[in-house]
């Protein structure tokens, strides 16, 4: 026998004198993926897909028995439900408001006896109370969404915000659902209709203020150097809101020194009606600056959900 043959057989019998060591899976690939959970883009993306991938995850890392298969509902409510995992357990029983799901807190019975704002009394009208139980103070971003609170805090000039909100499907369907790109091109027609609408309650000067801000966000420099109109607010903000912690209704302000910077820029934009008055109550409306006082019951949630990390789109 040669000796390359001896050495093979060497070889052999010791791999059979010594039992072979289980190979022990690596946990490199996993430990360097985990931080990858949840996902990382979501200031930069505001597709469904991202909002949802969030929302999954964190349902299927529940062992909370009382949240659904998320599959089985629509994208709002998978939002909706997500938002409800993080919220403290002590405020579980308050039905938390995400983007698009506008259940009236005045329609919940856990919501009875809650504390709110000084200046929401019993005397106030349930639609200017809805308001300000699903969406004063909530961030929002969405261009449409923010061109009409802008449009609307305009009209404060002339009504009140129960008056407007009463109105506001109407000036939905006049105003094309405040499509930016579809109000700056209204002409003349379009402008005398809405002006004429005895239902509506707009002046010409005002019909036509609105129409000229449309074209201010689309064909003057907010598209072209911001990308879009929400862009160019929350970067006045730098992406956070401003968060007030204010124990009476005399503290909260009419207008701050940001409103006055923001109202100098837009002039300079083009924009009209958007005095420092207007644009806080813009700021307040669009959640840009959170000005519940701290005892009512949706201070903390619109703390909340400010803060989260996958605030921005």
């Amino acid at each position: 026998m040669s000796s390359k043959e001896n050495a093979k057989r060497h070889v052999l019998e010791k791999n059979k004198s010594s039992p072979r060591e289980k190979e022990r899976p690596s946990h490199g690939f996993l430990s360097k993926h985990l931080k990858k959970v949840y996902p990382v883009s979501l200031r930069k993306s505001c597709s469904p897909l991202s909002l949802s991938s969030l929302s999954l995850t964190l349902s299927q890392n529940s062992n909370d028995s009382s949240i659904t298969d998320s599959s089985a509902v629509p994208l709002d409510q998978e939002i909706l439900l997500a938002l409800r995992r993080i919220v403290p357990p002590e405020r579980r029983d308050v039905p938390m408001v995400a983007k698009n799901v506008q259940q009236s807190c005045q329609d919940h019975p856990s919501c009875e006896g809650l504390k709110r704002c000084n200046w929401i009394t019993k005397n106030s009208d349930k639609t200017y109370v809805q308001f300000h139980d699903d969406c004063w103070g909530v961030p929002v971003y969405d261009d449409n969404q923010l061109f009409e609170l802008l449009a609307m805090s305009g009209m404060l000039m002339d009504y009140n915000w129960t008056e407007i909100l009463k109105r506001k499907e109407l000036f939905r369907e006049a105003f094309a659902g405040f499509d930016p790109n579809t109000v700056a091109k209204m002409g003349e027609k379009e402008i005398m209709e809405i002006a004429s609408n005895k239902a509506i309650m707009l002046v010409e000067s005002r019909v036509r203020c609105i129409v000229d801000n449309a074209k201010c966000i689309v064909q003057a420099s907010i598209v072209k150097e911001f990308g879009s109109f929400s862009t160019y607010t929350w970067a006045c903000v730098d992406y956070k809101p401003v968060i007030n912690r204010y124990r009476y209704p005399r503290n909260v302000p009419l207008r701050t020194p940001k409103a006055e910077a923001i109202s100098r820029d837009l002039v300079k934009r083009g924009f009209r009606f958007v005095g420092p008055v207007i644009v806080y109550s813009f700021m307040q409306a669009a959640g840009m600056t959170i000005d519940h006082l701290i005892d009512c019951f949706r201070f903390s949630e619109c703390v909340s959900i400010a803060e989260r990390p996958w605030r921005h789109v």
